[in-house]
């Protein structure tokens, strides 16, 4: 099934390179309906000082999934939810003064890390996104 869905996706992506961009983004909506598998991951924020955590929760397209936000969290921050078909899994935390921000973030998927990265001093650690485990 994954060597299949990579096949037809690969082929969607070139038919849509080929057509331009509109057309692209279409074709990978297209492959997002039709992967209607959903997959559950959690999402971990530990460190100090951050201001807010966005994440995708699930809703929208795999091209512009709705992003949630937590303002002030309290680390550590800890959520699980259910994304559908080639959508990421994308968690970011913010913090406004760098001054003293440490922040991990991790995305677990059946409980092994599939993605974790750590920053000091930034404005936003740039966060983790982790490829659809559905779509690859």
């Amino acid at each position: 099934m994954n060597r299949t869905l990579r096949t037809a996706l690969c082929s969607v992506a070139v038919a849509g390179l080929a057509a331009g961009p509109t057309a692209c983004s279409e074709a990978v909506d297209q492959v997002d309906k039709a992967v209607n598998e959903t997959y559950r991951v959690t999402y971990e924020v530990t460190g100090e000082n951050v201001d807010s955590i966005e994440f995708h929760g699930g809703g929208g397209t795999a091209m512009e999934p709705r992003i949630e936000s937590v303002p002030k969290p309290e680390l550590p921050w800890k959520k699980t939810v259910t994304l559908r078909g080639i959508m990421p899994a994308a968690v970011m935390p913010v913090a406004v003064d760098p001054e003293g921000a440490e922040v991990t973030c991790t995305i677990l998927y059946k409980g092994e890390v599939i993605e974790e990265q750590s920053a000091e001093g930034l404005v936003t650690s740039g966060g983790c996104t982790a490829e659809s485990p559905v779509g690859g």
